[in-house]
Parts: C-alpha cells; structure tokens; sequence
C-alpha cells in the first residue's frame, strides 16, 4: 500500500511529515491505537498540538528506515516495560514492593493497591506502580509457577 506522505528526519533528529500536497510538519510524534492487542498496525502520525495528521494501518506496509523511524519514535514514547518474573513480594498486604524481572532487566515497584493490577485481556495485565510506570504482563499463563502463584494472591 502506499501512502499520500512521507516521513523523514529533520538534522535534529526529528521526524518530520510532509503531505501529498508538499506540506512539512516538523516534530510529529507516533502513537499506537491498540498498543498491547496489535503493536504493529493503526499508527497516528501526530502534529506537535496532538492532531492526527496521518494514519498507518500496518507498518510493515512502510520502507524500511521509515519504518525503523516510527519505530524509534514509538519506543521512545511508550516505556513499558513488560515483566517476565516476579521474583519476591515484600508481603501480601498492600502497599508492598515488588522484585522483578523485565525485558529490560530487573528492578522493584510498589504497587499500592490491587486495583493497581488492571485486567486487559483473559491473559493480559498492567501493572501500574507508585510512580505511575506501567508493566505489562502479556501472557500471565506464560510466566513461571512462583510468579503465577504470587500473582494470584493479589488478583
């Protein structure tokens, strides 16, 4: 599919929309509809006041460094990190802290109530600490015994 636009980089770094009509936005930003369900389909391509100036319905539908380019911008705005083992609980009243284990390596939250445990999908959660960071679980079944196990006591 191609699209009536393109997307290039500024010489600062940023990403910079031009319309079919020659029209360049400097500074847009992506951003997912559906950042857990489908990461790599229904892109926003975002003016710097948050209006949508264009939408990408799949990104593999996009040249290759344009691609990359969404991507980094879409990593760089969304920092979720999703935990692959909850090693230890400080108790099981809340607030508490956790010890985990994320893709991008290891580090604690306190998670200040249960409510803080939000149900995305039959499979899905995220994990809202007190420093509002979220982490996500993408597959609870997927995650080992002890963590399943901890992980239930607070659902």
């Amino acid at each position: 599919m191609t699209h009536d636009f393109q997307i290039q980089r500024n010489p600062f770094g940023q990403l910079v929309l031009i319309t079919a009509n020659g029209e360049a936005h400097a500074g847009v930003e992506a951003s997912r509809a559906f950042p857990i369900t489908s990461p790599q389909e229904n892109i926003s391509i975002l003016s710097h006041d948050g209006h949508e100036l264009a939408w990408i319905s799949k990104l593999d539908e996009l040249p290759a460094e344009t691609r990359q380019w969404v991507e980094e911008a879409l990593e760089s705005r969304e920092f979720m990190p999703e935990i692959r083992r909850v090693c230890s609980v400080s108790g099981y009243a809340t607030p508490c802290t956790w010890q985990i284990e994320t893709d991008r390596g290891t580090t604690s939250l306190i998670l200040n109530s249960e409510e803080d445990i939000r149900r995305l999908t039959a499979r899905a959660l995220l994990i809202v600490d007190s420093r509002s960071i979220q982490f996500l679980i993408r597959d609870r079944n997927s995650l080992d015994v002890t963590s399943r196990r901890i992980l239930e006591r607070f659902l």
